[in-house]
C-alpha cells in the first residue's frame, strides 16, 4: 500500500475529495445493485440505524457541506436524526443520488475550508464501511481508499490533540504516527491490520477472532468521534 506522509502535520486540502471521489466510485454500484431489504438492514456500528438511515446521515452531512449550511447544532444527534427524518418519505435510489451529488461535489468546499471540515469527508468513508460490513462486503473498512483515510486519521488525531500512538501496521512497511507528535508524552502502541486500527478509532466493533496488540492506551481512548 502507499500512502501519504502520516509522520508530519503537512495538509493536502484536495486529499479529502479525492477520498470521496475513490470512495463514491467504490460504493455507489453496490448500493445500485442492492435490494430494498438491503436498505433496511439494521447497522452494527450505528445502533437504531438502518443502512438507509446511514446514507441519509451522510447524503444529508455532505450536502449541507456543499450549500454551506452550518445552523446551530449541525451533525449533533437530534440534527442527524432531523435529517434523516426529512428523507422519510424519499426513495432508496433518491437518497443514493444525493449522496453520489454529495461525494462529488463536496471536496471542493472542504478543502476551501482549512482543515475544519476534514473529518466529514474521514467520517464518510467510516460509514461506508459501516454498511459494507452490514452487507457482508469483504474488506469494510479497507480498499483503495485506505491509505488516504490513514493520512487523514492522522490529521484528525493531531488536530484533536489525542495521545500519541505509534502503529506498526501489517498492510504497511513504515510505521503510522498519530495523534501529538510533540515528544512530551510516551506514545501508545498498537499492532495489527489498518482496518482494526480504523475500527478503534473510529469506535466500531471489532469482529471476533481478529487479533491485535494495544499497549499503554484503552481502546475506547482513541474514538475520534466519541
Amino acid at each position: 500500500m502507499t500512502y501519504a506522509d502520516t509522520a508530519h502535520d503537512v495538509r493536502d486540502p484536495e486529499l479529502p475529495g479525492r477520498l470521496l471521489i475513490t470512495e463514491r466510485d467504490a460504493l455507489i454500484p453496490l448500493l445500485r445493485s442492492r435490494s430494498d431489504e438491503d436498505f433496511a438492514r439494521a447497522t452494527l456500528a450505528c445502533p437504531g440505524w438502518t443502512v438507509r438511515d446511514v446514507l441519509a446521515h451522510c447524503s444529508a452531512a455532505l450536502t449541507r457541506v456543499v450549500e454551506r449550511r452550518f445552523e446551530e447544532g449541525v451533525f449533533s444527534p437530534e440534527a442527524n436524526d432531523r435529517d434523516i427524518a426529512e428523507r422519510a418519505d424519499w426513495t432508496n435510489a433518491q437518497v443514493v443520488d444525493e449522496l453520489e451529488r454529495g461525494m462529488t461535489e463536496a471536496g471542493a468546499a472542504i478543502a476551501r475550508a482549512g482543515g475544519v471540515l476534514d473529518m466529514v469527508a474521514l467520517g464518510e468513508w467510516v460509514h461506508a464501511g459501516d454498511v459494507r460490513d452490514v452487507l457482508g462486503v469483504p474488506g469494510a473498512y479497507g480498499g483503495q481508499g485506505l491509505g488516504s483515510a490513514l493520512t487523514l486519521l492522522g490529521l484528525v488525531t493531531r488536530q484533536k490533540n489525542q495521545r500519541p500512538l505509534h502503529a506498526d501496521l501489517d498492510d504497511l512497511d513504515d510505521p503510522l504516527l498519530l495523534g501529538d507528535l510533540s515528544g512530551e508524552l510516551t506514545p501508545a502502541r498498537y499492532i495489527g491490520d489498518a482496518p482494526t486500527l480504523v475500527r478503534l478509532y473510529s469506535g466500531r466493533p471489532v469482529p471476533d477472532g481478529v487479533t491485535y496488540e494495544l499497549a499503554g492506551a484503552k481502546a475506547e481512548e482513541l474514538n475520534i468521534f466519541g
